[in-house]
């Protein structure tokens, strides 16, 4: 009996050591069969009858996850809590279709979850969102291998690999490639070329250090790629999910897994590439050209000579890359593409014209977008297209219109960006416009834009001079954000240099006095537009409203004059019914002031403007006349007294503060 029970006690045993084996060390070499019973796939993700995973295919803005089925533990429960070492090798391709450039790339990802709430596709990689991404409580521990280059998540360039604590901002990254033994040159992989790559990640916990390493080969090089010192032991939970997650953007590639290995506390095996599922062949394009002809048909020599002019006049109609094109970026979409997103540009889809020439709106593989067309006989020629490209199309922040690809057709100059469902700002602000933004709205959008010329002057790889700052240039997205957009005329240049050219460029109103002089734009010549954008915002009017009373002409000096005359709250936008945050106006028009100075020397920086919006820093205590004719004049009593007993802070949604009706001056029924 008693040896009965000691063979089954041994039986249990037994049991639990293989179950935990199951879940601490696995090896896949391929995915077909019993093997892919292990495997919990959602999004896009499916397992191909020659046994790859593939993650996504070519369709844009999707998402797909492959994880292991079970959870592995990753840390003891003791505290503090200890996490174990683990390695992991696996193969990976990304391919583009032939002539795209592709978009995005994807993840090895230890997650609480399998699907983690509310993952987005395009730069998240199906792992966090925009609100999400850095947070302590997402317990994520990532290694991209990163095919776009996106600025605001200071991604290196757009062929990286990074190691992502808790969000998509790495906090170690290196271009993606490999070293040979006795060679200290690294050898460039490119993620996005459609071959196979291994990857082995290890974490040591005992010297708290991650180690990420590439080969194109079965063998894994001495030396790793990329290393890190990080304790993951705060990071992972008790219990962890292993997988791969994917996506794409607007722009798309397909991603594969072909095999992978885990072991914890231990090294996991390397993977025999050549025993893994093949990759499938890429379709080769269509040509037009005629294999052979037939001497003995007269028929076929004249249906070949017939072909060679048809493809001559084929070649002549195509696209005609030049040189300068070829190091501008983004994606380059045909004419033909363009013209069927469109409609054939069919005034139905006209949603803009201007001096510059129409804007179409678009459907292009299942989002919508902006086609801009520039005429022919626009002032925005080539230089300025080429500007717009290679400026906007490196450009990545949520206070900027996205440009997704461009066009040039002979004289067709063709631009296509994110599409802005609720248009540009001017129309909600002048005229009679259909629908009008409360206080609050306007006050989020003037945010949005400052943070977004802060990032073009300080915060990018080079400094931008937008030089065109208006209300028809900020966008607005479903969510009533203010997107800065049109780059046509931007200047790009080092920082700590100055830029060369002279031409005097933008529109009246918005001009500072200084490029009359001198013809050089400068930052402080955007926050003069901005001061100008900042004081029309406010008041519902025009720079320079042709139709207004001689001392109302010019919409600074009136202000000015309001300001001198303790009037100032007369200026607000009648339309507002009076429903406005007092200190918030207050504040956005003494920037506007500021701003508006006709000394160069005298205008906040773009940061300084930022911090002064978001109540980091305070204004200064009086204010100069724009026009520097050195007369200033501080806060009146009843000006400081309504600033001061404000509820602003600027740290807050402006649609939080207290708002109401005001009476007497400057009030509903003073102006």
């Amino acid at each position: 009996m008693a040896k009965r029970h000691l063979l089954f006690l041994l039986l249990i045993f037994h049991s639990a050591i293989l179950v935990l084996s199951q879940l601490d060390e696995f090896i896949f070499h391929g995915f077909k069969g019993r093997n892919s019973a292990n495997i919990s796939l959602n999004g896009a993700a499916e397992i191909k009858a020659s046994g790859l995973i593939r993650l996504t295919n070519d369709t844009s803005r999707l998402l797909g996850r492959a994880f292991y089925s079970n959870p592995i533990r990753f840390r003891e429960s003791s505290s503090p809590a200890t996490s174990f070492s683990f390695s992991t090798a696996f193969a990976l391709a990304v391919v583009t279709a032939p002539g795209r450039p592709g978009g995005h790339g994807m993840t090895f990802v230890i997650s609480p979850t399998k699907e983690p709430a509310g993952a987005l596709p395009n730069q998240y990689f199906g792992l966090v969102n925009q609100n999400n991404t850095g947070n302590f409580s997402n317990h994520l521990f990532a290694i991209e291998f990163d095919t776009v280059q996106d600025l605001e998540l200071k991604d290196i360039n757009d062929n990286h690999v990074g190691i992502d604590i808790n969000g998509l901002i790495s906090n170690e990254s290196v271009t993606a490639g490999y070293f040979v033994q006795g060679n200290s040159t690294m050898q460039i992989i490119d993620l996005k070329g459609g071959h196979v790559i291994q990857a082995w990640v290890d974490y040591d916990s005992i010297r708290n250090e991650i180690n990420v390493t590439l080969s194109q080969s079965s063998s894994k090089p001495s030396t790793p790629i990329l290393s890190a010192k990080v304790d993951l032991s705060p990071i992972l939970e008790d219990f962890m999910y292993v997988g791969f997650s994917a996506s794409t953007g607007l722009l798309a590639s397909t991603h594969y897994i072909l095999g992978w290995s885990f072991k914890m506390n231990g090294q996991a095996p390397s993977l025999d590439l050549s025993s893994l599922p093949k990759l499938p062949r890429p379709k080769k394009p269509r040509t037009a050209l005629i294999a052979g002809v037939s001497a003995a048909s007269t028929a076929v020599l004249m249906f070949a000579v017939g072909a060679a002019i048809y493809l001559v006049k084929k070649i002549k109609d195509m696209d005609v890359i030049e040189s300068w094109e070829r190091d501008v970026g983004p994606h380059r979409f045909s004419y033909k593409q363009l013209k069927q997103a469109t409609k054939g540009f069919r005034d139905k889809e006209l949603i803009g014209f201007g001096g510059f020439g129409r804007v179409y709106k678009g459907v292009l593989r299942s989002q919508l977008v902006a086609v801009k067309r520039i005429s022919r006989d626009s002032r925005q020629g080539l230089r300025e297209f080429a500007s717009e490209i290679t400026s906007i199309g490196r450009l990545r922040h949520r206070n900027l219109v996205q440009l997704l690809g461009w066009c040039r057709r002979r004289n067709d100059l063709l631009l296509v960006y994110e599409f802005m469902p609720n248009g540009s700002l001017d129309k909600y602000i002048f005229d009679e416009p259909a629908q009008i933004l409360s206080w609050a709205q306007r006050f989020k959008i003037m945010k949005g834009v400052a943070s977004g010329l802060l990032y073009l002057h300080d915060e990018w790889e080079q400094a931008v001079i937008h030089r065109d700052v208006k209300a028809g240039n900020v966008l607005l997205d479903s969510e009533m954000n203010g997107k800065l957009g049109d780059f046509g005329l931007a200047k790009l240049y080092e920082h700590g240099t100055n830029p060369s050219t002279t031409r005097v460029v933008g529109t009246l109103g918005y001009l500072a006095p200084e490029l009359t002089r001198t013809g050089k734009p400068t930052t402080a010549s955007d926050v003069f537009a901005f001061g100008a954008l900042l004081l029309e915002v406010v008041c519902g009017r025009r720079p320079i409203e042709a139709k207004a009373l001689p001392e109302e002409l010019i919409l600074v000096d009136w202000i000015w004059q309001n300001w001198v005359d303790g009037t100032i709250l007369k200026v607000v936008d009648p339309r507002l019914g009076g429903y406005f945050d007092e200190g918030e106006v207050m504040v956005v028009i003494k920037i506007g002031l500021i701003c508006s100075n006709d000394a160069a020397a005298a205008r906040p920086s773009m940061r300084q403007v930022v911090r002064y919006l978001d109540g980091e820093m305070e204004l200064p205590e009086t204010v100069e006349a724009p026009a520097g004719g050195g007369e200033s004049v501080g806060f009146s009593g009843m000006m400081m007294e309504s600033y001061s007993s404000s509820k602003f802070t600027g740290k807050t949604s402006s649609s939080e503060y207290e708002t109401f009706p005001l009476s007497g001056t400057g009030g509903k029924d003073g102006r």
